[in-house]
């Protein structure tokens, strides 16, 4: 519907116009192009080492017209994946990126479906680097009220809970137990605005769900081949595949074992990154279906004061969890 809108607009105002907003009438009329060859799968990707697997594959063949169309900082990469028509644009780090990126994908061309994937830290001791996990729920869990030392009550939502720093205290026998002067952050929703809602009333949203179709297709994802070894370093056992029931995103890279195991028992996730939620709250405000695939690149927080794992193994979980995409394209 955004799609034909604009259209509808390029043929009301005709020719004469020389903008739109900030898009030229040359950029607009190649963005119609574009669509009218869609709809269009799109391909959420966060960084360079997540993209390059698809760039070097047979299995990506881009449009022999328009390969790409560049705007606002966004290399959108247009072309064919497995017979699929799809978009692909890399976000870069963090949630405001992921965001930004994915509606601009979103808002310009005619996408009927979203899919992510990437890398991400593991919160969940029963899985391991290599794994590729795809969650049905994903939470933003960056978005924090932090509560006053000393206040009981605040004008806050208490429903999701907090972190305690005082639990954290590395006591010994010659100190007594006292309140950490940090207190508590209390977990808040998402304030969203659903494309078919009232303009700028909001709905609080938390745990969002991907698509249920997408969500069932990846049951069929059990057998695909995964790799192992990154030249002579090999992981313990054969990578699988892994429908789990949560994920959760915020702008921090987890590299601590404490809040690794505050996420995993308070809110039972297991891929923890810095991108899928955002990219989830985006399609589900557009009510556009979506799904993240996510390989564990290091246990987040690892088991010793040794240096995280994933400059070792990012390359290994990149190749799994394009691997995994491509499969699952395939069954569209």
């Amino acid at each position: 519907m955004m799609e034909f809108l604009v259209v509808l607009v390029m043929v009301l105002l005709g020719s004469s116009i020389k903008a739109y907003g900030t898009i030229s009438q040359i950029s607009w009329r190649e963005i119609s192009n574009i669509n009218s060859q869609g709809p269009y799968i799109g391909i959420v990707v966060p960084n360079a080492f997540e993209l390059n697997p698809l760039l070097q594959s047979s299995s990506f063949v881009p449009h022999n017209k328009f390969p790409y169309f560049d705007f606002a900082g966004r290399h959108f990469r247009i072309g064919e994946l497995e017979k699929k028509k799809v978009i692909v644009v890399m976000t870069g780090e963090s949630m405001l990126n992921a965001g930004l990126a994915t509606q601009l994908l979103l808002t310009l061309f005619n996408i009927e479906g979203v899919l992510h994937y990437g890398i991400a830290g593991n919160v969940n001791s029963k899985f391991q680097i290599g794994d590729v996990t795809i969650p049905q729920y994903w939470a933003h869990t960056g978005l924090w009220h932090w509560q006053r030392f000393g206040e009981d009550k605040g004008d806050f939502s208490t429903e999701l809970g907090y972190l305690k720093f005082a639990n954290y205290n590395n006591y010994t026998k010659h100190y007594k137990l006292e309140d950490n002067l940090l207190n508590k952050v209390w977990y808040q929703p998402e304030r969203i605005f659903p494309i078919d809602g009232t303009p700028e009333v909001w709905q609080p949203a938390f745990w969002v769900p991907v698509d249920k179709t997408y969500f069932e297709i990846a049951r069929k994802l059990k057998n695909v081949e995964l790799s192992i070894c990154v030249n002579t370093t090999c992981l313990p056992r054969k990578p699988m595949v892994v429908r789990v029931k949560k994920g959760v995103s915020a702008n921090m890279f987890v590299d601590n074992k404490a809040y690794r195991d505050h996420l995993n028992s308070k809110f039972d996730a297991t891929p923890t990154d810095m991108e899928s939620a955002a990219v989830a709250l985006v399609c589900f405000q557009h009510k556009i279906p979506f799904i993240a695939i996510r390989a564990l690149s290091d246990l987040a927080g690892g088991g010793s004061a040794l240096s995280n794992e994933v400059s070792i193994f990012i390359s290994l979980a990149s190749q799994n969890a394009f691997d995994v995409l491509v499969k699952f394209i395939s069954l569209l």
